[in-house]
């Protein structure tokens, strides 16, 4: 049986594919114990600095397979069977610069993936949404969460609560996606942002992410201060690092 997550390590990148591309790689039980396994070794792998996300065939992914979500006695039981290892929580959680490269379509889980990557770089022609309300369920993998502090709240309630699809110049202009490109050129810039990202310092990129996470949702004075200790950190680190050379 062919496997639903590929996986490939080049020069300090994570290439991690979604390979469903007969189903538009919509994402069911098995492709969640295949990512979560993916992913918890490229967060336990140092040698990692730079990682990409997307999806094999026509798509990113098309949402979660509800042929198979779809037989659980209730959509609460449907949610716990995708929880029960939180891919979600570990990607969100990796230390590294995570990008995700859409191209097709980004729907339902698809988005919810791709909104806990930190760029989302989108082919153009690309379309996205939360159709979920309209099965009567929501996005509850983190797109009631992850949308509004990507689009803001007037944004993301338009498109939580009637379900449309957008094409990536429309999400662009609110933060969805962070860039747009002609799908000729999505691999190339993809790469070439991963390949500059795993370059960076890991400190520093670890401590924006620290900041950034943290931060947003505190005080603006705590928030602050937290930068100035971390800015410090990093300085040291730096030092250390030219001492040692």
């Amino acid at each position: 049986m062919d496997e639903t997550v590929l996986y490939e390590k080049v020069d300090g990148v994570a290439w991690v594919t979604l390979n469903r591309p007969a189903r538009l790689n919509v994402y069911n039980v098995r492709m969640r114990d295949e990512l979560f396994e993916v992913l918890s070794a490229v967060r336990d792998d140092a040698e990692i600095r730079a990682f990409v996300l997307r999806g094999a065939g026509r798509c990113f992914c098309a949402g979660a397979d509800l042929t198979e979500f779809g037989t659980a006695p209730s959509p609460t039981i449907a949610r716990g069977v995708r929880f029960a290892r939180d891919v979600w929580a570990v990607l969100g959680g990796l230390d590294v610069p995570t990008v995700a490269a859409l191209h097709g379509v980004a729907l339902g889980s698809g988005l919810e993936m791709a909104l806990f990557c930190d760029l989302r770089i989108a082919a153009e022609g690309t379309i996205v949404g939360f159709p979920e309300v309209r099965l009567g369920m929501i996005p509850a993998a983190g797109g009631t969460q992850t949308l509004p502090r990507a689009s803001g709240m007037s944004y993301a309630l338009d498109l939580l609560l009637t379900g449309r699809r957008v094409q990536a110049a429309e999400a662009a202009r609110h933060g969805i996606v962070s860039r747009v490109v002609p799908a000729a050129r999505l691999d190339r810039e993809v790469a070439s942002i991963a390949e500059t990202a795993a370059r960076l310092d890991p400190c520093a990129v670890r401590a924006i992410h620290d900041l950034l996470r943290t931060g947003v949702d505190a005080p603006l004075a705590t928030g602050l201060r937290r930068e100035a200790v971390l800015a410090a950190v990093v300085a040291a680190q730096g030092r250390s690092a030219e001492g040692g050379a």
